[in-house]
């Protein structure tokens, strides 16, 4: 483990003082969230890196879409166990406690997300990014087919992609970095 002073075992500093941008986006974080994530202050050693990387998370996670804020918190957190990344585990993990209301479903997907109580749509996605993240080169159209069986469109089925696409890119880095989760995760929505 990483001194809790640290976001990573990198020696990467903030860039100090942040830009104003930057800084504002941070205070809507501790205004928000109670904390800035740790997956911000390893990035700000370089604000581009910082932006890109929210960039596409906030298109990822936050834009619209036809699945869910739940769902897309699932995804990460079932590539994240599959991956074995810590810090994704624990803050996607809070994230689906909260957005959930079921601490139990946190922590069943951590686990094991086949022996949650999930409906034939979220099996379908789940099994699909699980699919995507062990074996991508074997995804066919049959697997395509199978979540728009489910009622999952094109544009949901490329969304889901994206999700696990960017949770497998970003598990690699946070466990090469040794990036650690902020402490505030561990307890938050039980």
């Amino acid at each position: 483990m990483t001194d809790q002073t640290m976001p990573t075992a990198l020696d990467l500093p903030m860039v100090d003082p942040l830009p104003p941008e930057t800084q504002k986006y941070f205070d809507i974080c501790v205004e928000k969230l109670g904390m800035i994530p740790n997956v911000l202050k390893a990035n700000a050693f370089d604000i581009a890196k910082l932006n890109a990387f929210t960039g596409m998370y906030n298109d990822v996670m936050l834009a619209e879409s036809g699945l869910s804020k739940l769902e897309r918190e699932m995804i990460a957190v079932v590539v994240s166990s599959i991956n074995k990344c810590f810090y994704c585990l624990v803050a996607h993990g809070a994230a689906v406690r909260q957005l959930s209301g079921d601490p139990k479903l946190g922590e069943v997907l951590v686990m094991n997300y086949r022996m949650a109580s999930l409906d034939p749509r979220q099996s379908a996605m789940l099994d699909f990014a699980a699919k995507m993240t062990t074996a991508s080169a074997e995804i066919s159209e049959s697997d395509r087919q199978g979540l728009r069986d489910v009622g999952f469109s094109d544009r949901d089925i490329w969304d889901i992609a994206n999700v696990t696409g960017f949770f497998n890119m970003s598990n690699r880095i946070a466990s090469a970095t040794a990036m650690q989760p902020n402490d505030e995760y561990h307890s938050q929505f039980r």
